[in-house]
């Protein structure tokens, strides 16, 4: 039996474009489908779109997680193993594992004929939404061989958004999420190393649903849709490339320019959020502790109770490689913590 993606019985979470209602396409790492099922049957068709690295689809099906390698361009048909159990009903759960170096659309999913999708348990009301980089997005976390190391030679395959340390933190708290990651990203455009040289920066990201340039034209997110509670930003880390300003002249004028940005990007999200937490922060990756200085400072200057600055035990000293799996649930333990010892209004 063939159900579209659009079926009232399917949970969406995350950033997507809904322009066609019956062909969703998935932008951000952590989106995600959730379905319930009878049956012993189920595949999914999607359509893919490649900038870079090969891609794959995440599928957790009753708690037992894969990968599954899309064609780099055009439509995937996958047939995934449903396990035998004793009450012929299970529950998956399908997500982009990666962020934007592809897009993809969902087509179509199909259980067997005559079963039947069945009502999933509500969720809390607890929403998060994160702006981030590569570490937010879960990059290379699967290459659990390598904590504490450089990253191995790869083409995207270690790379998972489940253990990413932002969906951890959510699943931790119970609460929907919102990634709004990119590998690569800085703050402003023209520095860090996405879509280098023509670097594009999370301030031309930050309310936007497709960014891509190789995908098409931008388009723009309604803020409507979703509004969460609680807003971590954890930029800071590649704009130290190509030339570490922050570092090499803190009173300079790009360092200056930088912390002016900085304080303007979160005055558009207390704009656009004027109720929720904004905790601003880095990460455990490998970088110079002006960057934090420079945070610290921002926020100092905002003087708003509800815009903090949290700094992890091993800040900017835990890997010079991506976060793997151990690092990353580290960092989501103590940003759990830390976010529930908050005041949090609606947070039940």
């Amino acid at each position: 039996m063939k159900i579209k993606p659009n079926d009232v019985m399917i949970r969406y979470t995350g950033r997507i474009d809904w322009t066609d209602a019956e062909k969703p396409v998935w932008v951000y790492p952590c989106t995600s489908a959730e379905m319930k099922f009878t049956g012993n049957t189920l595949k999914i068709k999607v359509s893919n779109r490649n900038n870079y690295w090969d891609n794959y689809l995440g599928c957790i099906i009753d708690q037992s997680q894969r990968s599954y390698l899309l064609n780099k361009e055009g439509i995937t048909e996958l047939d995934i193993v449903v396990p035998d159990n004793d009450t012929n009903e299970h529950c998956v759960l399908f997500f982009k594992r990666q962020d934007a170096c592809h897009e993809v659309t969902i087509l179509e999913y199909e259980i067997g004929d005559g079963e039947r999708l069945l009502p999933l348990k509500p969720l809390s009301g607890r929403r998060i939404e994160v702006y981030g980089d590569s570490v937010s997005a879960g990059e290379v976390s699967e290459a659990v061989d390598f904590v504490g190391k450089e990253d191995p030679v790869h083409n995207g395959g270690y790379s998972n958004s489940w253990y990413s340390y932002a969906w951890i933190t959510a699943r931790k708290l119970k609460a929907q999420i919102h990634d709004i990651a990119q590998g690569g990203i800085a703050l402003m455009d023209r520095i860090g190393w996405f879509q280098e040289p023509n670097q594009i920066g999370m301030e031309s990201v930050w309310d936007k649903v497709h960014y891509n340039p190789t995908f098409g034209p931008v388009t723009q997110w309604d803020f409507s849709q979703y509004t969460p509670q609680v807003v971590i930003v954890a930029i800071g880390q590649n704009d130290n490339h190509p030339y570490d300003f922050m570092k090499n002249d803190y009173n300079g004028r790009q360092a200056e320019t930088w912390r002016d940005h900085y304080m303007k990007f979160l005055g558009k999200l207390r704009k656009t959020y004027p109720d929720a937490h904004i905790i601003c922060c880095t990460t455990l990756l490998c970088h110079d502790c002006s960057w934090d200085k420079a945070i610290d400072e921002v926020v100092d200057t905002m003087n708003d109770k509800m815009i903090t600055h949290y700094v992890y035990g091993r800040n900017g000293c835990g890997t010079p490689g991506h976060l793997r799996i151990p690092e990353a649930c580290e960092m989501a333990t103590e940003l759990a913590e830390y976010i529930e010892g908050l005041e949090i209004e609606g947070w039940n």
